[in-house]
């Protein structure tokens, strides 16, 4: 017998016993004799009998299950974030399924819709690069599905969110490229659709406009991917410019790190000729060659903030009567710029 097809009713096969008895046994119930009790529990556990999660939320309505769809799995940002629901989450007594969309809308699609039949209590969502549609969240939302998004956001005016400051964290990168003495700084933007894309690109924009220097178009180029080829592809791009740029802040590290090697292919120095800033602080940063400055995004407490919201909607939603409407809130997170080698000059100050 294999221990995932286990029941009620074979344990009360094997005992003689009715189903109805083994299940107040394992209920410790006081009609149930302590001999059967034992007898019960010993068995349930030599063939690690497990309670059917799905009939049991059937009876009560409740799977104390939430779902996460995140973007990438392998992304370093991403990976932390789960850290932080995960903490949160196991502590109140909830279990998690993560799934991933790959940057896929479709796979988007499919994983909202096996949470859905899952029964989860509800979602934690960050949005794929894809994502311009929004009637599957629209639907899952109708059916009164809590959910809270993360990073990449859906409607904050009536969602809840968890972000980071993105545009001020672009605007503190761009500054200090400024004050290591760029005059012509690039911009690699990430996914035109996305939120984060926008802020990051207004926060350049304002301390460009604050230090009164022009914004070229030609120096802002998007990098919808975000990955290390299409960094590099875009910086060889830009180096070819007749007016190349002294300094470019990437939206994400990914990007940034493309760039170094089509720098340095252009036999030009980093940060004496380009400095360079990404934005994430990935693990590998600290590693590249030089090390890269970026703009830190408290993931593991994104996490913790997303779960406690979210669980806290879960909670309220169970004990109000059904006409009753939670306002959408919004816990926007700070960033921290961590300057390296790859942007601070000689004779320059930066900061941590």
């Amino acid at each position: 017998m294999k221990y995932n097809q286990v029941t009620i009713k074979d344990i009360a096969k094997e005992l003689g016993i009715s189903p109805s008895t083994v299940s107040r046994a394992l209920k410790d119930h006081p009609d149930i004799s302590v001999k059967t009790k034992k007898a019960v529990n010993e068995l349930a556990e030599k063939l690690n009998y497990q309670p059917n999660v799905v009939a049991l939320s059937l009876r009560q309505s409740k799977t104390n299950t939430i779902g996460v769809i995140i973007p990438e799995l392998v992304h370093f940002f991403f990976s932390t974030v789960i850290s932080g629901i995960e903490d949160v989450a196991y502590s109140a007594g909830y279990n998690i399924i993560i799934t991933q969309s790959n940057e896929s809308l479709q796979r988007e699609i499919l994983d909202i819709k096996a949470l859905f039949n899952s029964r989860v209590d509800g979602m934690l969502i960050s949005i794929s690069r894809e994502t311009t549609n929004f009637d599957h969240i629209e639907s899952t939302l109708s059916r009164g599905v809590p959910m809270v998004f993360f990073d990449r956001v859906y409607d904050p005016a009536k969602n809840c969110t968890v972000i980071v400051d993105d545009k001020s964290g672009a605007k503190e990168a761009t500054r200090h490229l400024i004050e290591q003495g760029c005059k012509r700084i690039a911009h690699l933007e990430g996914p035109p659709n996305l939120e984060i894309t926008k802020q990051r690109l207004e926060g350049y924009m304002e301390a460009m406009a604050e230090a009164n220097l022009p914004v070229d178009k030609d120096l802002i180029v998007t990098c919808s991917l975000g990955t290390i080829d299409e960094g590099k592809l875009a910086a060889k791009q830009l180096l070819e410019l007749p007016n190349p740029p002294d300094g470019i802040f990437a939206s994400s590290d990914p990007v940034a790190m493309g760039a170094i090697p089509a720098i340095k292919e252009k036999g030009l120095r980093i940060p004496e000729d380009v400095a360079l800033i990404g934005f994430s602080n990935w693990f590998f940063s600290s590693m590249m060659d030089p090390p890269l400055s970026s703009v830190d995004q408290p993931g593991f407490e994104m996490g913790q903030e997303a779960a406690r919201m979210l669980i806290d909607r879960i909670e309220k939603s169970a004990k109000a009567s059904d006409d009753e409407v939670f306002p959408p809130e919004t816990k926007i997170l700070k960033t921290r710029l961590v300057v390296r080698q790859s942007s601070l000059r000689k004779g320059k100050k930066g900061k941590n």
